[in-house]
């Protein structure tokens, strides 16, 4: 039961995952639009810079829970792999107890917030002529949070595997920069 729980949690952050990916959609044709009209056309958009800028940002913080289970976040391994599984685990598990998962749900706490806020007055920004609703990308931020919150817990789990077995879950493969 212990591993269909992050077996389950993996899955539903990758499928939510890939079915975001469907903002790539706006964010490409945005750009398009706005190159054959502004250099073709000779007629500029006023909402293309928006749409361009709201969907890659809701595309990067969705995508953070997926780059969490893949192991794409930044760690400092200077001392890391010098240690035992063991060791990691008990280090992660405590990183994530203590830090990791408090900060998730004080952020998503706030950016409920800020998102009921927004739909209540109905936001607009005020970048351009344009000006449309915010709200949908306020929503993005607790979003974001929660699934990074709901991976989190998975990488706890696994951490807490590996603190009490020695052995790891999920090898990530090691990328260097």
């Amino acid at each position: 039961m212990y591993l269909g729980i992050i077996r389950t949690i993996d899955f539903v952050v990758e499928k939510l995952t890939f079915l975001f990916l469907l903002l790539l959609l706006p964010l490409v044709l945005a750009n398009a639009v706005e190159v054959v009209w502004r250099y073709v056309l000779q007629d500029p958009t006023i909402w293309a810079l928006d749409v361009t800028t709201m969907s890659f940002g809701a595309f990067f913080m969705i995508g953070s829970a997926y780059a969490l289970q893949k192991g794409a976040h930044v760690r400092t391994d200077m001392l890391w792999d010098k240690f035992s599984d063991r060791k990691k685990g008990v280090i992660d598990s405590i990183a994530f107890i203590v830090f990791f998962i408090p900060s998730m749900a004080i952020l998503m706490w706030i950016g409920w917030g800020s998102f009921t806020d927004a739909l209540a007055i109905n936001e607009k920004s005020n970048s351009g002529a344009w000006q449309p609703i915010i709200w949908p990308l306020r929503f993005v931020v607790p979003l974001s949070f929660g699934l990074l919150l709901f991976q989190g817990i998975s990488e706890l789990m696994k951490s807490l595997w590996a603190a009490h077995t020695g052995e790891v879950l999920v090898h990530h493969e090691k990328i260097e920069v």
